[in-house]
């Protein structure tokens, strides 16, 4: 219950920061807003003021700003008339510049609370939990991209045991530095410098796309070394009595160099694992019980970056530079939606959207207080320029489509026909349910598998 309950605070706080957008600029422009709502449903609570009402809905799910005048065309087609009649403070009656402002404004409140958020984040500081920027090659597991052709990374001529330096001249600084390289360039050849036994290497790869996510890959997981920073309580690796600051060193004879060789002893084995661990300079055999290596209950020693601004003006310029590359990565993500990506796996509905937002929240307080809220709130962030990019495309119903909307009719020097504005609408609506419905299926097939 709680992880839905905070789930529905987030997703509702970044719609409202939205609609709020079209409140502000509304009434600056002269348009009546008649009301505005936290939640959706019948209003548990409401205020009235001189022009708007305000209400709480029974639903804490968003919420909505309802302009006086948006309900015209229905008038309009009833009565027969051939464009919107004119009535004071009306939307459709303010002049199109002021719509498209009014419009444009939504994906604007969402832009500037992302870079608020991004600047609050680097201001206090956040804690980035990876591994080293050393690889070990998927295919040595036996997992491949495609089943007809090498991954990427073999094809570039990459070996496990690499340290990537730099891609397209960028640092990389660790795994988490890498996965966002990669994942933002599926398709693009990309320079990328190795240090291999000491040794300066430059390599071209190209990442491929995967479609379940939409992300760049190329086969590679994160080199960690099999030391043991914690251990789950009541976890089989409790009961066989491993601890932090244990290295593994075999398991059924096998040598472990890294945590993926660790996996791969758990591939297809049953009954009693052997174990070679060494502690405080001794070796000690122990054994466990587990069908996965995911069941054992151990996690291995990553490493933890800081990342904080130096003073104010660093943290918004660090929070307008966030915004904009996660601006650019989203755009480019929504374009792969059309390259063979699978829908079902890469696009979210509000209800996987709600989930996620609510279990890394409960995660992150549980295990540091209300410090966790930190990052939840860099998720939020990415959120909001996501539902602003999302509000910006030229689609009916949606913000960018009222705006191409109003240009034509700028353009025009007249408005548009009440016949002409209710085609488009309903176009859009019937766009916008397909895309709900699925989104749904989506979410469907996520909490099916889970």
């Amino acid at each position: 219950m709680t992880t839905i309950l905070l789930g529905l605070i987030g997703l509702s706080l970044v719609v409202i920061v939205h609609e709020l957008g079209h409140f502000l600029l509304a009434r600056a422009s002269g348009v009546e807003v008649e009301a505005f709502s936290i939640g959706w449903g019948p209003p548990i609570f409401r205020h009235r003021t001189s022009v708007t009402e305000f209400r709480i809905g029974i639903l804490p799910i968003g919420g909505y700003c309802k302009l006086k005048g948006e309900d015209s065309i229905k008038k309009a087609l009833e009565e027969k008339l051939p464009t919107i009649p004119s009535e004071e403070g009306g939307f459709y009656s303010a002049h199109p510049l002021k719509r498209i402002a009014i419009a444009f404004a939504g994906p604007v409140a969402n832009l500037i609370f992302a870079l608020i958020a991004f600047a609050f984040v680097a201001a206090i500081g956040i804690s980035i939990h990876t591994a080293p920027n050393r690889i070990v090659l998927t295919s040595e597991t036996g997992a491949f991209i495609s089943a007809d052709r090498p991954n990427p990374a073999d094809e570039a001529g990459l070996e496990s045991g690499d340290i990537i330096v730099a891609v397209e001249g960028k640092k990389i600084r660790d795994y988490r530095d890498l996965q966002d390289a990669i994942a933002s360039s599926p398709g693009k050849t990309l320079n990328v410098e190795v240090l291999r036994n000491g040794k300066a290497l430059s390599l071209r790869v190209t990442p491929r796309l995967d479609p379940n996510t939409g992300a760049g890959v190329i086969g590679v997981y994160a080199y960690i070394e099999p030391v043991i920073e914690s251990v789950k309580s009541g976890s089989p690796a409790e009961i066989a009595d491993l601890r932090p600051g244990d290295r593994i060193l075999r398991v059924n004879g096998a040598e472990i160099k890294n945590s993926v060789d660790f996996m791969k002893q758990f591939s297809g084995s049953s009954g009693a694992i052997k174990l070679t661990v060494e502690r405080n300079g001794q070796q000690i055999e122990t054994a466990l019980v587990a069908d996965t290596a995911e069941e054992v209950g151990i996690a291995f020693a990553g490493i933890t970056r800081i990342e904080k601004a130096d003073g104010l003006f660093d943290a918004i310029s660090k929070g307008a530079g966030e915004t904009a590359s996660t601006f650019v990565m989203t755009f480019k993500s929504i374009g792969l939606l059309f390259r063979g990506v699978n829908v079902f796996k890469a696009v979210s509905g509000p209800a996987r959207i709600t989930w996620m937002i609510g279990t890394a929240a409960n995660d992150q307080i549980r295990e540091k207080g209300l410090a966790g809220l930190v990052p939840i709130l860099s998720f939020l962030a990415f959120l909001s320029v996501g539902l602003a990019i999302v509000n910006l495309l030229p689609l009916p119903v949606l913000d960018g489509g009222l705006i191409l909307l109003f240009l034509v009719e700028l353009l025009k020097r007249k408005p548009l026909s009440a016949k002409t504005l209710y085609r488009y609408q309903f176009i859009g609506a019937a766009f916008v349910l397909f895309i709900f419905l699925i989104a749904t299926m989506s979410d469907i097939f996520f909490f099916a598998g889970k």
